[in-house]
């Protein structure tokens, strides 16, 4: 299992923890696949607002794995993808879509089975007028991020690991999920998180 992959499978509440709670993209994202689980390099696509001209674009640069980010200078309700531009991200490879605006088929996105995260769903369509901008830093709830950093994605929504701290985050998450699996054989025997952590001692003034 290569890096990406293990942080993948870790999720987005522990790779954000193990790398010091940074990373998080601090915005509602909405799953369309629940219970995906995706890790992948960023492929990003600055729009002009409200104008999904960038997407286009991006397509032509989309490489198996990666994870398209698509924003716009301010986020709203207006669609960056549907059914046509997201069957071409799955044909190219596309590990998943990161939509910080909205987008619109939901049904049709559904089926074709690529794993989809958005802000919205309204069908309000976006304007073809704006070149905008493809691999380039952009920013999605609060958080930075440029081309090739791991965006990892599930049902808890996004957090980036940046590409220089890739692997020093992973040797983080390993040990906390090995720290994590001996926890939860003690809970399951029955001890107490209140108890392991000294919290009802100095609730009852004995430390």
């Amino acid at each position: 299992m290569n890096a990406v992959d293990e942080l993948a499978r870790a999720g987005v509440a522990s790779v954000y923890e193990a790398g010091g709670r940074t990373g998080l993209v601090d915005a509602d994202l909405e799953p369309l696949l629940p219970g995906s689980r995706v890790a992948g390099p960023a492929r990003t696509a600055l729009c002009g607002q409200d104008d999904n001209r960038a997407v286009h674009e991006v397509m032509s640069r989309v490489r198996p794995g990666d994870v398209l980010v698509l924003t716009m200078p301010e986020p709203r309700p207006v669609a960056l993808v549907g059914d046509l531009l997201a069957t071409q991200a799955k044909a190219h490879g596309a590990a998943a879509i990161l939509v910080n605006a909205s987008l619109r088929d939901v049904a049709d996105l559904r089926e074709l089975g690529l794993p989809v995260w958005t802000r919205w769903r309204r069908v309000r369509g976006a304007d073809k007028n704006v070149r905008g901008a493809v691999d380039v830093p952009v920013t999605v709830g609060g958080c930075p991020v440029n081309p090739g950093d791991t965006v990892v994605l599930d049902d808890d929504g996004a957090c980036v690991v940046a590409a220089g701290d890739l692997d020093k985050t992973v040797r983080a998450v390993r040990e906390r999920l090995e720290k994590e699996a001996g926890l939860r054989e003690r809970w399951l025997a029955g001890e107490l998180s209140y108890d392991a952590y000294g919290m009802r001692a100095a609730d009852e003034g004995r430390t």
